[in-house]
């Protein structure tokens, strides 16, 4: 089992920081959720937001929103890997994934505790029981809070099996052993470049 580098003063200086950001973004972006949302709305009348039952910290069961980006059925059989050409996603989708605006009501689960801005991105709970058995050490990722981005997800391509879930999580067993300010002002930096420049980093899971 493998804990985080964890240091008291980094560790609040991270929550503090994190939550004045969160709560900024949500206010800068509310703009664009409202229009996203009567997009979404537009194209298929279904529902703008939709949410998941994600594993946070030790595992404990958290939910998380987003902004729906795949059609109102996509997962009528059960939880599936979401694939890079996924012909389950709505046209707008399209648009909110490359964008990465799909992610910002997931600042919410910052603002109540539930998440960081950086750490190992969440799973859900049916994938997560068939990686435990691939993965050793698998759950030692939920020893330090969940991100909407971290290092696996700025320096590994856009990953929907198994095989790629076995070389993300190495990142974040790097990330958890060596968690510090500066790594997270670079990954922090680093998922800016991703957005801006539209690159094929992987957010979503």
């Amino acid at each position: 089992i493998l804990y985080p580098r964890f240091n008291v003063l980094e560790y609040r200086v991270k929550r503090f920081s994190e939550f004045f950001i969160s709560l900024f973004l949500l206010l800068i972006f509310a703009p664009v959720i409202f229009i996203a949302g009567c997009l979404i709305y537009m194209e298929d009348n279904g529902k703008i937001f939709y949410s998941q039952i994600r594993n946070g910290l030790y595992g404990k069961k958290i939910r998380i929103f987003k902004l729906r980006t795949m059609k109102i059925d996509a997962e009528i059989n059960g939880a599936q890997w979401s694939t890079k050409n996924d012909k389950r996603i709505t046209k707008i989708g399209h648009i909110l994934r490359k964008t990465r605006i799909d992610e910002i009501p997931q600042l919410i689960s910052v603002l109540k505790g539930d998440m960081s801005l950086i750490g190992p991105r969440p799973e859900r709970p049916e994938i997560d029981n068939q990686l435990e058995t691939k993965i050793i050490a698998y759950k030692s990722r939920y020893n330090i809070l969940p991100g909407i981005t971290g290092w696996a997800q700025v320096n590994y391509p856009y990953g929907s099996s198994i095989h790629d879930s076995c070389n993300k999580v190495s990142y974040d067993f790097y990330y958890l052993r060596n968690f510090s300010i500066l790594l997270d002002l670079l990954i922090l930096f680093k998922t800016m470049r991703v957005v801006i420049k539209y690159e094929n980093a992987s957010f979503q899971s």
